[in-house]
Parts: C-alpha cells; sequence; structure tokens
C-alpha cells in the first residue's frame, strides 16, 4: 500500500520539475533557434493532448488531424489580416476547427478500426484540397503571408520570450484540464468505450455523445494549436497540414503509450526534438544530424512498428513496469529485514 503514495509523490515530483524547467527556459535559454523548437513542443504538445483523449483513452483513432489543425491556423490567419482582434480570431479558429470535428464525427460514428482511420484519411486529404484551392481565402499554394502576432491590447506576443510563453501557458492548462479529464468520470467512460463499446452501453454510458463530445474536444485542440502556430511563424501554407503530420501525431500518442498523458508529453518531446538533436546534445556531428533529418519519416515509422512489437504499453507502460519492479525489490528487502 505504501507503493502508491510513493509513485503519486514521484509523479508530482517530476511535475513540479518539469514546470519549473518550462517556466526557467526562457530567461535561461538566449539561443533563439532552441527557443523556438521548444516553442514547437509546446505547439505539438497541445495537438497530442487532444489526440491522446481521442485515441488514447477513446480507441478512435484519427490520421486527419492536421486538417483540424490547419483549420485553426487558416481562420485565425485570415481573420487577423482583416484586423480582427486576435482573441475574437481565436475563438473563431477554435470553432472552426470543432466544428469540423462535429461534422466528421456525426457521420463516422458507426465506423471502428480501420474503417474510421480512412473516413479521418479522406477528411484530411479533403481539406488539404481546399487549403490549396481556395486561394482568395489561403492564399493557395503560396500561402497566407503576414500574419500579425498574438497580442491583446497593447500586450503583443512579438518576441521569442513572449511568444514561447504564450504557447506554454496554453499547453500547461491544456494539460491539466485533460488530466483533469481522465482522472474523472468521463475520463472512466473513455476508456470503457476503448475496452469494449457494449460493455460500456450495458454499463449505461450514453457511448454516442460521448465519442461525439470527444472528437469535438480533441478537433477544438487541433484548431487551438493551429491558432498559436499561424501567429508564432506569421506564414502557413498547405505543406504543413499533411498527411504525414497526422501519422507523427499518432506516432507521439503510440511511443508515449496509450491512455497516458504523461507518456504523450515524453513521445511528443522526444520526436519533436528528434529533427534538432544538435541544438540539444553538443558536439553531434553534422552528418549524423543531417541522417536524422533526411530519415526522419522512416525513423518515425520504426518507432510505430518497434512499439507495436516490443513495447506495446508505450513509454508509459515501460515505466509503470520500472516503478513495479523496484516497489517488488523493496518488500521484499523489508520482508527479509524484517
Amino acid at each position: 500500500m505504501a507503493a502508491v503514495p510513493a509513485t503519486r509523490t514521484l509523479r508530482w515530483a517530476l511535475a513540479a520539475i518539469a514546470g519549473g524547467l518550462v517556466l526557467a527556459a526562457p530567461f535561461v535559454v538566449t539561443d533563439k533557434y532552441l527557443l523556438r523548437i521548444l516553442t514547437f513542443v509546446g505547439i505539438n504538445l497541445i495537438m497530442v493532448a487532444g489526440l491522446s483523449l481521442l485515441f488514447g483513452y477513446a480507441g478512435q483513432i484519427s490520421l486527419g488531424h492536421a486538417a483540424f489543425y490547419g483549420l485553426g491556423a487558416y481562420t485565425s490567419g485570415f481573420l487577423a489580416k482583416l484586423g480582427v482582434a486576435w482573441p475574437l480570431a481565436l475563438v473563431a479558429g477554435v470553432a472552426a476547427a470543432a466544428l469540423g470535428g462535429l461534422l466528421l464525427a456525426l457521420p463516422s460514428l458507426r465506423l471502428k478500426g480501420h474503417y474510421l482511420a480512412m473516413a479521418t484519411l479522406g477528411f484530411g486529404e479533403i481539406m488539404l484540397f481546399f487549403f490549396t484551392e481556395t486561394e482568395v481565402i489561403t492564399g493557395g499554394s503560396n500561402g497566407l503571408r503576414g500574419i500579425p502576432p498574438a497580442g491583446l491590447g497593447p500586450l503583443v506576443a512579438d518576441t521569442p520570450q513572449t511568444k514561447y510563453l504564450l504557447v506554454w501557458a496554453v499547453a500547461c492548462v491544456v494539460l491539466l484540464l485533460a488530466a483533469n479529464v481522465v482522472r474523472r468520470r468521463p475520463g472512466r467512460a473513455l476508456r470503457a468505450i476503448h475496452g469494449s463499446e457494449m460493455a460500456a452501453q450495458a454499463c449505461g454510458i450514453d457511448t454516442v455523445r460521448m465519442k461525439v463530445q470527444v472528437f469535438v474536444i480533441s478537433a477544438a485542440l487541433g484548431g487551438l494549436s493551429g491558432v498559436l502556430y499561424a501567429h508564432y511563424v506569421g506564414f502557413i501554407s498547405p505543406s504543413t497540414f499533411t498527411l504525414h503530420y497526422s501519422l507523427v501525431l499518432v506516432t507521439m500518442v503510440a511511443l508515449g503509450g496509450m491512455g497516458s498523458l504523461a507518456g504523450a508529453v515524453a513521445g511528443t518531446v522526444l520526436l519533436t526534438m528528434l529533427p534538432y538533436a544538435d541544438a540539444i546534445i553538443p558536439g553531434l556531428s553534422r552528418a549524423t544530424v543531417e541522417l536524422l533529418q533526411d530519415w526522419e519519416s522512416d525513423i518515425h515509422g520504426m518507432v510505430l512498428i518497434l512499439v507495436m512489437l516490443f513495447m506495446p504499453g508505450g513509454l508509459a507502460g515501460w515505466g509503470r513496469s520500472f516503478l513495479a519492479r523496484i516497489s517488488v525489490r523493496r518488500a521484499r528487502s523489508a520482508g527479509g529485514d524484517a
């Protein structure tokens, strides 16, 4: 019984350390390139938090989340260029992504497994075509340029430090809310649906309503991260919102571990920083960095296959097994001493 509080204490300690590092980074890191990478980690975390609720907890796979990312980015960026205040553009971007999620969820409720995956993949490709062909709104293949930075009145996030703080403030709030959801009744309902939808229905869970809600929430978080990305970079193009990005997000969730937000965070950090290893690991040769960048997609595929074959629980499952072994050893040692 003592192992449970010890595990919780360790989790809280790790969360506190991670929070302290996140808060200290913009004041300690002087390399703007590294700060930019860390900001992209925060943007991806918001996306992965939503996908983790949908895929990791509810078991509803999506290969079209890049479409919601693009809906939020283009809606907010277009409105901001028209002179709309950033908070209103933010709300509009999130609402557009949520509406897209609702329109996709309603006809896809009867689909499961690879059928659902194909439906979401098709939606992503349709939206990519829309982003490319509607040049009046999106700029087409040339992209949407001149998107102003996020701001509220005189407060404008126009420096690397302020942009980082804005993104990570939103990411931390999203992660806290997601953690609160999965620990309470909605989280238990999502896990029940993942385990067996028929059994969940027999227990009185409205599976249709829950699946629609989690899909809309996941899409809205995708739109939120798209809004932050658009106003951070100042330029967006259809090449950002492709199937490749959706697959990377799925790989992040799988690597971290199904049904674990902490694992999803770890998977996101590792895979986001992979192409920029030279900024994290000092002394890394240029040839190694170029190899990682050239083979990035192949590495993602190999990671996904290896996780499915040898580590189905992901990093979170490995961590739980490691802590369990430590607890068993301590219990045996305590029994031997007694």
